[in-house]
């Protein structure tokens, strides 16, 4: 199980977000794919931050009781986002998830996104492998 890598099981097409984008347009590109977030990178492809369903429920509360829309993505984001490797073991990457709150973290590689992995993909990891040894014990 510790040979099984965050690369196995990551999403390597997610939903991505720049920090010039309008919060409105964010909110859209998010409402649309089955994420909770997304990683805010740069034209280089660069980890910059991370932006939350919770960071745009704060701001977009404060901007629709003034119908408005002058926040960008930048503006809520969380800067210095936490973020794992494609060769992280997925096993280390769940006993550092069990405890604390993030359920999504962008994937990297020599600090340019190559995907992201959630909470849900590494249950999927533990759950083939639980299959596997449940089904062909040793």
């Amino acid at each position: 199980m510790e040979s099984i890598t965050v690369k196995d099981y990551m999403n390597k097409r997610p939903v991505t977000f720049s920090q010039d984008m309008p919060l409105f347009s964010a909110l859209e590109k998010l409402l649309r794919s089955q994420q909770t977030g997304g990683p805010v990178i740069d034209a280089n492809k660069r980890l910059v931050g991370f932006i939350s369903e919770q960071d745009m429920l704060q701001q977009l509360l404060r901007d629709s009781y003034h119908c408005q829309d002058s926040h960008t993505v930048s503006d809520c984001m969380t800067p210095n986002a936490l973020a794992v490797e494609s060769e992280d073991s997925i096993i280390k990457l769940a006993e550092m998830m069990a405890p604390t709150k993030p359920k999504l973290y962008p994937v990297v590689d020599e600090g340019k996104l190559v995907g992201i992995i959630t909470r849900r993909d590494i249950l999927r990891a533990i759950g083939m492998q639980m299959g596997e040894c449940l089904t062909h014990p040793v």
